[in-house]
């Protein structure tokens, strides 16, 4: 019988052979980060510029897309902004438009307080004739709304003229100031009556005239009131024409003449009182 082989190592023998290796193994890693040290280097020199590039690059697109949204949204704020300016704008020419008319509403109201003896209809102007004066003028109430041939209209400030003409929902008024105007007013300080002329070529001055005025005792002086006389044919009296601008002695030293200077202003009417009690009918009823 062949006899069998036995291997023993003893202890310090296997410790010496781990000992050897592992000092191998340290060896070789040694080596081997020495020998990748160098492509370490080389891929930092070329991969870390371009990844700063490329950094630079995102952080570039990033701000430019960040400035395009921060400009679309305030183009999106701008444009509101001009919406709530528009209609801001708007409401406010609207509250103008109303506070206008209603401080003109406000005035013919006074106006229909300082003549409580007569009745009155309130009515729009519609057209004019051309010119920068309003000497004939239609106004939105006529026949069918009550109002008749004579009647007289006032507008904020006094008298303006006188119905000439009527239609169902309209009438011709022609004013004080016309050329063919002729009033039969007085001095409100003394009665003493005259004759008020219109004349566009005056008006031109802010001015009409008058003439005849009886005044002796010389109280009929600048800024007097002229109002319409109590003997007048078509005009109730009362009425409020201007205030004495001028006045003189005429060359028969009895009667005095003038200028006036219109109580209401004819370049711009808008809303008018028409008294509905016709001169006539006034007196037929005293």
């Amino acid at each position: 019988m062949k006899k069998k082989l036995h291997f023993s190592i003893r202890s310090r023998h296997l410790l010496a052979v781990m000992v050897i290796l592992c000092i191998g193994l340290m060896l070789l890693s040694f080596s081997s980060e020495k020998a990748a040290k160098p492509l370490r280097s080389g891929a930092g020199v070329v991969v870390i510029p371009f990844q700063k590039g490329v950094n630079r690059i995102g952080t570039w697109f990033s701000e430019q897309f960040a400035g395009f949204q921060s400009v679309k949204a305030l183009s999106e704020e701008n444009a509101e902004l001009r919406a709530q300016v528009d209609d801001l704008t708007a409401k406010n020419s609207e509250l103008a438009q109303m506070q206008g008319e209603l401080n003109r509403l406000e005035a013919l109201y006074k106006l229909d307080q300082e003549y409580p003896e007569y009745n009155k209809v309130a009515a729009e102007v519609i057209s004019k004739d051309p010119g920068n004066w309003y000497s004939t003028f239609v106004i939105n109430k006529g026949s069918e709304d009550g109002i008749k041939k004579d009647m007289n209209v006032l507008a904020q400030g006094g008298l303006i003229g006188i119905v000439t003409e009527t239609g169902g929902h309209w009438a011709t008024v022609r004013a004080i100031i016309d050329d063919t105007s002729a009033i039969s007013a007085m001095a409100s300080i003394t009665s003493e009556t005259c004759i008020v002329e219109g004349s566009l070529t005056s008006m031109n001055n802010g001015k009409i005239r008058f003439q005849g005025l009886r005044d002796p005792d010389g109280q009929v002086v600048e800024g007097a009131s002229i109002v319409t006389s109590n003997i007048s044919e078509n005009y109730v009296s009362g009425l409020l024409i201007g205030y004495v601008s001028d006045i003189s002695l005429d060359s028969n030293n009895l009667t005095k003449s003038g200028t006036l200077i219109p109580a209401a202003d004819f370049r711009a009417l808008r809303e008018v009182l028409i008294i509905t009690d016709l001169k006539q009918t006034r007196e037929n009823e005293d």
